[in-house]
């Protein structure tokens, strides 16, 4: 069957008859909605499709996905795709993720997507917690945040993932909120156009043991105040009137400019597949507490996929005068044991 002969797909056929069990409330269910609703406007193929998740709340997705799916080990979702991604490279590979799995014991294969470039969709949720056992501070978690494992408050310096991303040569790299659905779907359809690794930062709240840690920009009567949207050439202007700016000094430090001051022709216009990654940078590490939150896609450059150049290689020495594996491998200086 043609593409053209396929049904049109709806959200509920991506849909699983499986009870979606997570906490009432919890911000995954936004997540999913939005993931759904961006693979129907995408029309992807179930049988083309494979999720893979690691472990974690977050990484319960694939049961409630009908496309192919795999639930795989601690941090290791990366690795499993990537080797799904290299054989079977016609395929659509997204991974599945949380701040606890992709930064703790997941952060070396994760950076390493990064670097290779493999063609897979990374969307990390960021609860800023670790969820499934039961409330200890993650790698995301805020310097002070008091939890079960750090009752005087955490004294780590938090990562911050864009900036982890950008540091690990990602070629795609955005972020997104749960409760900002239709951004959200927005962003996913991004990712997903991608050549390469696309990683989505999505920050979700954790209802029962990290509730309203995101309520300082994601609250309706702030949001228009506090959130930065990131267009791609567009000034990167902010507030219900569009009055306050973002610009960045000769150290790339970021400033604010208003119409109140008479410099807001000084914002900064954005550019997403600028080659300089300072001010994706800048903006990723800038403080929640007296800045906007920035919002959309960070960065997006063009680079070769790490299959493609893998399965060339491939074909490659298949098509050279080495007949077999054995030969191929000992090629050049090789030594004899006895």
């Amino acid at each position: 069957m043609t593409t053209a002969e396929r049904p049109p797909l709806s959200k509920k056929d991506y849909k699983t008859d499986q009870e979606v069990r997570w906490c009432p409330g919890c911000g995954d269910y936004a997540i999913l909605n939005a993931v759904q609703g961006a693979f129907a406007r995408l029309q992807k193929q179930l049988h083309e499709t494979v999720i893979i998740s690691g472990i974690g709340c977050s990484s319960r997705f694939p049961y409630y996905m009908e496309t192919y799916g795999f639930h795989t080990i601690h941090g290791r979702a990366p690795a499993v795709a990537t080797g799904v991604k290299v054989a079977h490279p016609e395929l659509d590979v997204w991974v599945v993720t949380g701040d606890g799995d992709a930064m703790s014991i997941g952060g070396n294969h994760f950076i390493h997507a990064m670097r290779r470039n493999v063609g897979l969709k990374i969307l990390m949720f960021n609860n800023r917690i670790y969820g499934l056992t039961k409330g200890q501070y993650s790698p995301t978690s805020e310097q002070g945040k008091v939890t079960k494992s750090t009752p005087m408050g955490s004294v780590d310096y938090p990562f911050v993932p864009i900036a982890l991303a950008i540091g690990a040569g990602a070629s795609f790299i955005a972020r997104g909120v749960d409760v900002f659905g239709p951004h959200l779907e927005e962003v996913i359809v991004k990712a997903s156009a991608h050549t390469g690794t696309a990683m989505v930062e999505i920050y979700q709240n954790c209802n029962i043991f990290n509730d309203g840690a995101y309520d300082g920009f994601t609250d309706k009567d702030v949001r228009t105040e506090r959130v930065l949207y990131l267009e791609h050439g567009k000034p990167l202007l902010f507030g219900s009137k569009q009055d306050r700016g973002i610009r960045f000094d000769q150290d790339f430090r970021p400033q604010l400019v208003s119409s109140a001051t008479g410099d807001l022709g000084a914002a900064y216009v954005w550019d997403e597949t600028l080659d300089n990654p300072a001010p994706a940078m800048a903006l990723a590490s800038m403080s929640e507490a007296d800045m906007p939150v920035p919002i959309g896609v960070f960065r997006r450059r063009v680079r070769p996929a790490f299959e493609t150049l893998v399965n060339a290689q491939l074909e490659q020495a298949k098509a050279s005068k080495q007949e077999t594996l054995q030969e191929l491998l000992l090629q050049g200086e090789t030594w004899v044991v006895k």
